[in-house]
């Protein structure tokens, strides 16, 4: 590409090959490093999306581009028939984090919670012997953009146009402990929830609902599911946000940032719960590969070794903090900042879209949900010098509007 390519003239060959799927940024990338993207123009951006809660280590990593390197030299695919060391190094490590006992590579999140309700469902009827087939899920969850993991997605916008969807998901109200466990009975496979729900507009569970949850799972034999496809390795604090809370699930997916960039995803699950699959009744041809195994792997290292979780955690209060001070001083114009970790929400109390315009003009990016919800989900390597140039911009548009 041109260093002279321009923004329009990229948006014109758009226009001619792709599908309209997305409202693009009016930015065009051409390169990224750390926490910043450039333009073709040299024009440098503080990026607080991440990729969408993406690159958790930073843009380009030299480290990451490494390991790509060498084991792209050594072997990138020969499919999932055969035994492979680096997806073998990539299991061992994971689930040390989290005290599950299996693993189940794939290639996205929405694959990973596909991965999920199948095991739920095939483990409840043919391990236990229960006709149990419902996934209960919540108002305001977003759990993928495939038919199975819309039927999940407790948000009708997403469902617009594709009915009929899979049959055999509950829908109940979030942090309603009643409601929960009036929707939870026999026919219950299990309960999909996030403990953070990132789309629905970065709104945490109580530790209350989440004791709530596991105790009803527990007591109906239903699998106690956790989608940490945005809040896993380290965003919320912890390697992984259900750590917060005091719980154990039965499986735990995961994607987003487990590769760092690369098309990476894990469903994770208990001893028990893995007993659901046997060879030929779930598949992928590509996940796990060696390329992104190695790198996952090598993220998962730098996590540890850079104490990445704790630093999420510090530059995450320091957020709430500054953002808690700006919403005092803005009553009329913030409703609420909340967030865990470094996924941190500011809900605005009118739409937000001039707003994040705004602050888009002054070269930050991050995205809007819900239409009145700035979300950040910064690269874990966030400086507070970042998160003092967010809200000091916030501060002076919210001021100007």
């Amino acid at each position: 590409m041109s260093a002279k390519t321009s923004f329009d003239t990229l948006k014109a060959r758009e226009e001619k090959v792709l599908c309209r799927t997305y409202g693009r940024y009016p930015l065009a990338v051409a390169r990224a490093e750390g926490t910043r993207l450039y333009d073709y123009e040299g024009n440098e951006y503080l990026d607080l999306l991440a990729g969408i809660a993406v690159v958790n280590l930073g843009h380009c990593r030299p480290e990451l581009t490494k390991v790509m390197c060498e084991q792209s030299a050594r072997l990138v695919h020969v499919s999932n028939l055969f035994y492979q060391e680096p997806q073998l190094d990539l299991a061992e490590r994971l689930l040390a984090t989290c005290g599950l006992g299996k693993a189940f590579f794939c290639n996205s999140g929405a694959e990973a919670n596909e991965a999920a309700i199948k095991l739920a469902r095939r483990y409840q009827r043919k391990v236990r012997g229960r006709d149990a087939y419902e996934i209960v899920t919540f108002e305001g969850s977003f759990h993928g953009r495939t038919l199975g993991t819309l039927g999940a997605t407790g948000q009708a916008r997403f469902r617009d146009g594709f009915e009929p969807l899979p049959k055999g998901f509950l829908n109940v109200p979030w942090n309603d402990a009643d409601a929960l466990r009036a929707a939870v009975g026999g026919r219950t496979a299990a309960v999909l929830v996030e403990m953070v729900q990132g789309e629905g507009g970065v709104r945490p569970m109580t530790p209350e609902f989440a004791a709530v949850i596991q105790d009803v799972c527990r007591a109906s034999g239903a699998l106690f599911m956790v989608d940490e496809i945005q809040t896993g390795l380290g965003r919320s604090g912890r390697m992984w946000a259900f750590q917060h809370f005091g719980v154990g699930p039965d499986v735990v997916t995961v994607a987003k940032g487990l590769a760092n960039g690369l098309p990476m995803g894990a469903m994770l699950c208990t001893d028990e719960a893995a007993k659901g699959f046997e060879p030929g009744t779930h598949a992928t041809t590509f996940g796990g590969g060696g390329v992104v195994a190695a790198v996952a792997a090598k993220v998962l290292d730098i996590l540890v070794a850079d104490r990445l979780p704790e630093h999420a955690a510090e530059m995450g209060a320091y957020a709430l903090e500054t953002l808690g001070a700006l919403r005092a001083k803005h009553p009329d114009k913030i409703a609420d900042v909340r967030g865990l970790g470094l996924l941190v929400g500011v809900e605005l109390t009118s739409s937000g879209q001039d707003v994040w315009r705004e602050l888009f003009e002054r070269r930050i990016v991050l995205n809007l949900t819900q239409g009145n919800v700035l979300r950040i989900a910064p690269p874990l390597v966030v400086s507070r010098e970042d998160i003092d140039a967010y809200v000091t911009a916030l501060d002076e548009v919210l001021t100007t509007l």
